[in-house]
């Protein structure tokens, strides 16, 4: 759940360009500064036990949900199998995922999420790097390609991708199925909750967005010193993350410690994020989590972000709430919400924090 925002800001290097130069020391806007709190960038434990594994075509078993309740009251996501969705398109977008990253920096440049050639304005949609609004700002080692995909009639296909040719119509096909997975999951929620099982999805209008963001992560130096994505919970309502399943790097927290996270070829990692935090009360909360960098290898990921509509207004779900269950959460308008998402977002805080009553 990405805000909007059209500043000034100085165009950076992009990272592919920086780790093909072959640096040896990152710039000093990648490092991480020991007062931010991060600790050793290479201190972090195996997971403490079997990843959650769920089966989304068993859900309506007791037991099957029982471990979604587990998974999500300990780590805040999961990951999904037998979702429906085949191998074979699962490796056909990863594979136009690299050919895209793999073209010359010309051709990808055409798809630029700077609004004008002089690099002075950026927007969210579009291939780059991370907004620069300070000098003293620490940057994320990756590089995105992060395109909207819903609703279908904004798609903007002028930051699409022309090559290579079966982008489109793969990342169409793909989008249209994680839509019904996060439909389902949804759903799933809601009946551990004891609510009206159409309540979540009911939140999401005809005009909630939905985006698409390829995170492109080149090798690293220095990966004590820099994070590949800093500490952060995700805005929106629901991600659905397609993760690398040769190179690791994303970690969650839990308990004040990181924790390596494995990946399981052909599998999604469905995390929550903070708009369902706040309509669940806080019962179940998003995850804290990060991706550390690799010195040797590349990283690919997709996280599909689905959020509600702009006007929504974030509220714990009244079926929720009684004379033993307060209300955990303020009001606010989704739309203020993303508001105060990237400043708290940059200084590796949470914004969800200062609506907790």
């Amino acid at each position: 759940m990405a805000p909007s925002d059209e500043s000034p800001m100085v165009r950076p290097t992009t990272v592919q360009e920086l780790a093909a130069a072959g640096v040896e020391e990152p710039p000093r806007q990648y490092v991480v500064q020991e007062q931010d709190g991060h600790g050793d960038l290479l201190a972090a434990d195996e997971f403490p036990e079997p990843i959650p594994l769920i089966d989304l075509t068993r859900l309506t078993d007791a037991d099957e949900a029982e471990r979604l309740r587990a998974a999500l009251q300990t780590w805040g996501f999961f990951l999904a199998t037998n979702h429906g969705i085949e191998d074979s398109l699962m490796d056909a977008i990863t594979s136009v995922s690299r050919e895209f990253f793999r073209q010359p920096a010309e051709e990808k440049q055409k798809c630029s999420n700077l609004v004008d050639g002089n690099g002075e304005h950026y927007q969210v949609e579009g291939y780059g790097s991370d907004k620069v609004v300070s000098e003293d700002q620490v940057l994320n080692w990756n590089d995105r390609l992060h395109l909207r995909v819903e609703p279908e009639d904004e798609r903007n296909f002028a930051k699409w991708p022309s090559h290579p040719e079966s982008f489109r119509d793969v990342l169409h096909e793909y989008a249209s199925r994680i839509k019904k997975i996060r439909d389902l999951v949804l759903r799933s929620i809601a009946k551990l909750l004891e609510i009206d099982e159409d309540y979540f999805v009911n939140q999401i209008s005809n005009k909630a967005s939905g985006f698409a963001r390829f995170n492109y992560y080149p090798p690293c130096p220095r990966p004590d010193l820099v994070l590949g994505l800093r500490p952060h919970t995700d805005g929106g309502l629901l991600t659905i993350l397609l993760n690398d399943d040769t190179v690791g790097g994303l970690q969650v927290q839990r308990d004040g410690r990181w924790y390596n996270v494995p990946a399981k070829p052909h599998t999604l990692l469905v995390n929550l994020a903070d708009c369902l935090e706040i309509m669940n009360n806080g019962i179940f909360r998003s995850p804290f989590h990060r991706v550390v960098t690799n010195f040797k290898k590349d990283r690919l990921s997709l996280a599909m972000f689905y959020a509600v509509d702009a006007e929504t207004m974030l509220e714990p779900a009244p079926g929720l709430l009684d004379g033993k269950r307060p209300p955990r959460y303020r009001k606010i308008l989704a739309k203020d919400f993303v508001a105060g998402l990237f400043e708290h977002f940059r200084q590796g805080k949470r914004f969800i924090n200062t609506l907790k009553i």
